[in-house]
């Protein structure tokens, strides 16, 4: 037998591109990784190409493409080339809460997509999108949000049940960690924990075929939050609705401290059980946060034209200032309280 050169493949291929098996690239996968969280902008949030900022006025011609999931949205063409999904409509929970949701995670170190708020001049868009129509048949889109994907995706989905195969030892996140991120999930009310709405990426670059060398687990999709995570949640109904994540406690047994999370059927995080490492991990990195950062937040997202409880036809808006107070209640839920390991 001849031998191989060394750092070949039989096919005379680098060991370096060969595909990583999943199990060692969940393993040696991070779920966090440290940001200097009170110089970290909220209102503005994530910068550089690709983004955009508050109030900003984005143009597009409509796409005639099919996009999956519930809630309202469609893809938008830019002069450049690119596409935008764009979510819209002011009975979407998913375009508030997503760019919340997104700016808290992107602020204490976890990773998530970018997300924008944003008004849409709409060209070519149907009369079935947009409230303003133009002479020359422009759509007026408000509100709406837009996304920038996170780089570097490998082709990998995860479950939430696979963050205990995640193992230290192999560089990947520890206990806490694990257990801090999955007390986030419960704090925001992430109801829909499918395998299709995480990816992997690689934190330090790389594409498919390189072994990255920071890989992250991330949540790819952060549309239904900030209100009851229910077997039949729904963008217009549970998603960024005030009434219902503020009745919604940190704990649902608090003596075992399992987290308060229900779902959707197809969810894989359900009452996760969370160890003291992670609710102390978790305490440290939300009392970074300042009252002003809060504030930024969810104005950053324009949560108040959001209806208080959506699916009353007369429902008044709840106010930025009662989103930040029900936060700092829910932080206080978690600060103050002990588990057993």
């Amino acid at each position: 037998m001849i031998a191989l050169a060394a750092g070949l493949t039989a096919h005379g291929k680098s060991l370096h591109d060969a595909p990583e098996p999943r199990a060692t690239l969940v393993a040696r996968s991070k779920v966090w990784l440290p940001t200097d969280i009170p110089s970290m902008n909220l209102l503005i949030g994530p910068t550089g190409r690709g983004s955009f900022l508050p109030d900003s006025t984005v143009e597009c011609t409509y796409q005639a493409v099919k996009l999956h999931g519930k809630s309202p949205k469609f893809a938008c063409g830019l002069p450049g080339g690119k596409s935008l999904k764009v979510k819209y409509g002011e009975n979407n929970g998913e375009v508030f809460g997503e760019v919340a949701a997104s700016r808290l995670l992107w602020a204490l170190g976890f990773g998530a997509d970018r997300m924008y708020s944003v008004r849409v001049v709409c060209h070519e868009c149907p009369s079935s999108i947009g409230t303003v129509g133009r002479d020359n048949s422009d759509r007026i889109v408000d509100p709406a949000a837009v996304e920038k994907k996170m780089p570097h995706r490998l082709s990998e989905r995860w479950s939430w049940k696979e963050l205990d195969q995640i193992d230290e030892r192999a560089g990947g996140a520890t206990r806490a960690e694990r257990d801090g991120f999955k007390l986030l999930a419960v704090l925001i009310q992430h109801g829909d924990s499918k395998p299709e709405q995480q990816r992997i990426v690689c934190a330090s670059g790389g594409g498919d075929n390189a072994r990255c060398a920071v890989p992250l687990v991330m949540i790819q999709d952060l549309g239904n939050t900030f209100g009851h995570a229910a077997t039949f949640s729904g963008p217009q109904r549970l998603s960024t609705n005030f009434t219902r994540w503020v009745r919604q406690p940190i704990w649902k047994d608090p003596k075992r401290c399992l987290g308060n999370l229900d779902g959707v059927f197809t969810s894989t995080l359900h009452d996760p059980r969370i160890g003291e490492g992670g609710r102390q991990f978790l305490a440290s990195l939300l009392a970074q946060l300042s009252d002003q950062q809060l504030h930024d937040m969810f104005a950053a997202a324009r949560i108040n034209l959001r209806a208080r409880e959506p699916e009353r036809s007369h429902s008044e808006f709840s106010s930025i200032d009662e989103w930040v107070e029900a936060f700092k209640q829910k932080r206080f839920e978690i600060a103050n309280h002990r588990c057993p390991e």
